[in-house]
């Protein structure tokens, strides 16, 4: 008996809410970040207190990802996603209203619990209501909007805080939010509820406490200096302990709240360590570009977005483009070529210096976008191809968990390693600044080591000499993880052959 689909009008009204709430749950990834400093000023905050407007969206969206899954299953996606979208609005007019660090501590760890089931639902939802041979094109539109978000995210911010205020960062998301929740109401169908099962509160617990402690880890171990930190032991002995936990009860207890059937899928497996592995690759250069272009090359904030938008751009052309052969050209290659584009990018950025122009920027940049949209797409496809339609709440919730964790792995190691590489720099260029150096002699004839203001700008200058060193040398480490991906790719299946020989439903 085949499957049933939606009408082409009825699928347009159920992807329309659920896009919405996807998008605007990617775009708050990043649009707070460029205006935590008028936060800080606002809320009379320090700088180690205002970081845990990120943190705790971060921990709270971590938390209840996996949570997802579960939720759906037990109650159905349309009053999960309905729920998720009002709790998600409301918690940001509570973070746009806030007139303290806790209010709006507290508002943002309910929009990251709130949003957390957003995005991998509404992934679960167009794979559900589009037929086999449109899949390519569902995961297309899903792509633009999850990838294109956290792209485009500072780049509003940035303006959103300059015209009008901070506050507007979060009050944005209320008209998006309401739009979202009736349409919903509307048009989302309800789906079949899974037989009644017990709640696995220890399986929930252990996962949740190592998110947490991961989170904080991540977060904290670059200002407390890592493991010399006891504070960072005690989360790493957390994180152990939880890792460890969780492993023996998912492998010894039924129904657990991790569902080992899932890593049974070989595309499954496979394509959620590429996306944490991506995480590196691709979303965590993007912050050090931003960075980058605002602290070393003296770009504005509107401009660095602007900068910054043929990364979109590359994203959008290639992820339409691949929708239309996505079914008729085997997903690995197009994989392959995605991971080669993304890899020559980081190339490309290892070879600039502090006198790079502005066309060169945004030609890689577009180069990093195409790569970018050649990549998630695919191996969207790919990953949820060969799941079961049971399985599908769950290995949403989880291939997005995936991917958080990549990320915010990939952007704590990244920043690590400038740090280490930047200092080391400085180190080297700092021995060459002497007096009895002809270098030095030469071109600075009246160098004075007495003169407080010359050595000054010196010092400055060995500064940005050696953040612009350490930052090439972290494109060109990405460089090599991307081309050190590839051999991964040929371990999944290709799922191409198998959606063009299922019968067509009969509404279509």
């Amino acid at each position: 008996m085949s499957q049933t689909y939606p009408d082409p009008f009825s699928r347009f009204l159920i992807t329309v809410p659920a896009m919405l709430a996807s998008t605007m749950v990617a775009v708050d990834i990043t649009i707070a970040n460029v205006a935590l400093p008028h936060m800080q000023s606002s809320l009379s905050a320090s700088s180690d207190q205002i970081i845990w407007v990120l943190t705790s969206y971060l921990i709270a969206g971590a938390i209840a990802t996996p949570l997802s899954g579960w939720l759906a299953n037990r109650f159905g996606r349309k009053v999960v996603m309905a729920a998720s979208v009002a709790g998600f609005t409301l918690a940001s007019a509570l973070c746009g209203a806030a007139n303290d660090l806790s209010t709006i501590l507290l508002a943002r760890a309910l929009q990251g619990a709130s949003g957390a089931s957003l995005i991998p639902l509404s992934q679960a939802i167009l794979l559900d209501i589009n037929p086999p041979e449109r899949i390519g094109r569902a995961m297309a539109l899903f792509s633009l909007g999850s990838m294109a978000g956290p792209i485009i995210g500072p780049s509003l911010g940035g303006w959103l805080t300059d015209t009008l205020s901070w506050r507007w960062v979060f009050f944005i998301n209320v008209p998006i939010g309401v739009l979202s929740f009736f349409g919903m109401l509307a048009f989302l169908p309800e789906t079949r509820l899974a037989p009644r099962s017990r709640f696995d509160m220890f399986g929930f617990l252990t996962v949740s406490t190592g998110l947490a402690a991961l989170q904080l880890m991540l977060d904290r171990g670059e200002q407390l200096d890592w493991f010399e930190s006891t504070e960072i032991q005690i989360y790493a002995v957390v994180l152990g302990m939880a890792i460890y936990l969780t492993a023996i009860h998912t492998l010894t207890a039924r129904d657990t709240f991790l569902r080992p059937e899932l890593f049974k899928d070989r595309n499954f497996a496979v394509g959620s360590l590429l996306r944490a592995l991506l995480g590196i690759a691709v979303f965590a250069t993007v912050p050090l570009i931003v960075v980058m272009t605002q602290s070393l090359l003296g770009y504005s904030a509107f401009r660095t977005g602007m900068v910054g938008m043929p990364r979109a751009l590359g994203t959008i052309v290639s992820t339409l483009a691949i929708a239309r052969i996505i079914g008729r050209v085997d997903s690995r290659m197009i994989l392959l070529a995605g991971l080669a584009l993304s890899a020559a990018s980081m190339w490309l950025y290892a070879r600039i210096d502090l006198y790079v122009d502005q066309d060169t920027l945004l030609f890689i940049g577009f180069v990093q976008g195409l790569g970018g949209g050649l990549v998630f797409m695919p191996l969207t496809v790919m990953v949820f191809a060969t799941l079961s339609d049971k399985l599908r709440n769950e290995g949403a919730a989880m291939f997005a968990l995936t991917g958080n964790i990549g990320n915010a792995i990939g952007i704590s190691l990244l920043s690590r390693e400038l740090t280490h590489a930047t200092a080391a720099s400085r180190a080297h260029l700092v021995e060459g600044i002497r007096p009895d150096n002809p270098i030095v002699q030469y071109g600075m004839p009246d160098f004075d080591v007495n003169a407080g203001d010359m050595l000054a700008r010196i010092n400055a200058e060995i500064g940005r000499q050696a953040s612009m060193v350490g930052n090439v040398d972290i494109y060109y480490l990405v460089f090599l993880v991307s081309l050190a991906m590839m051999p991964l790719i040929l371990l999944m299946r290709s799922p191409g052959r198998r959606a063009r020989q299922e019968p067509l439903p009969a509404m279509e």
